[in-house]
């Protein structure tokens, strides 16, 4: 346990240092300008799963904290689904400032993140990576399209290591088209058979 705690701390404390890097870089000034708060990631540093969206939006960005509002909301009630919380889990987004009026986050603006991200990535090493929308999606599996992959797990090689991708749609998308709600509820509760997979093809 204490060994545990400890690994936590030392993950906690190496994306700290992603935050304080990406003040220092200055990156995505314009963004930073517009923005009440950075809004990195929550949840368990050492987390099997991580969730990645495309952007905060405006309750994001007022509480500094991603999926906080109907969307968010939304999210927990499917983890509670599989019986998953936020501190078992990391959720975090591409961008990590709001975008002004919550518009899609630009190439430019997702290219600036991105090495930031595979740098999160690589300190939780999660078993699986779970994209929430086409943007985060596409740099994943770039040249697919949601509509026809949502929901089948993918194993790609990312930055020397092995992981699976579970594309789907994105909480907000859902929030007001039933039949995509019903799908994407759907394709989230594959999770935790997809984990137990992995976890048997790695004993």
């Amino acid at each position: 346990m204490r060994n545990l705690v400890q690994r936590q701390n030392q993950k906690q404390a190496s994306l700290d240092q992603i935050e304080a890097d990406i003040t220092k870089d200055n990156v995505c000034p314009n963004l930073a300008k517009t923005a009440t708060n950075l809004v990195m990631g929550v949840g368990d540093p050492d987390a099997e799963i991580v969730f990645i969206g495309e952007a905060p939006g405006k309750n994001e960005d007022l509480k500094g904290e991603p999926f906080v509002g109907a969307a968010g909301k939304f999210l927990d009630e499917m983890l509670a689904g599989v019986e998953l919380s936020r501190d078992k889990v990391y959720i975090t987004n591409i961008v990590k400032y709001r975008p002004p009026n919550n518009r899609d986050p630009l190439p430019d603006e997702k290219k600036a993140f991105w090495p930031y991200l595979v740098r999160q990535i690589n300190i939780i090493q999660p078993k699986i990576i779970v994209t929430l929308g086409r943007h985060s999606m596409e740099y994943f599996l770039p040249d697919r399209k949601i509509t026809q992959i949502h929901g089948q797990p993918k194993r790609i090689s990312f930055d020397d290591i092995k992981i699976v991708i579970l594309p789907l749609y994105h909480p907000a998308a859902a929030l007001y088209n039933g039949g995509l709600r019903e799908t994407l509820v759907e394709d989230f509760n594959q999770i935790p058979k997809i984990i137990n997979l992995i976890n048997e093809r790695t004993t």
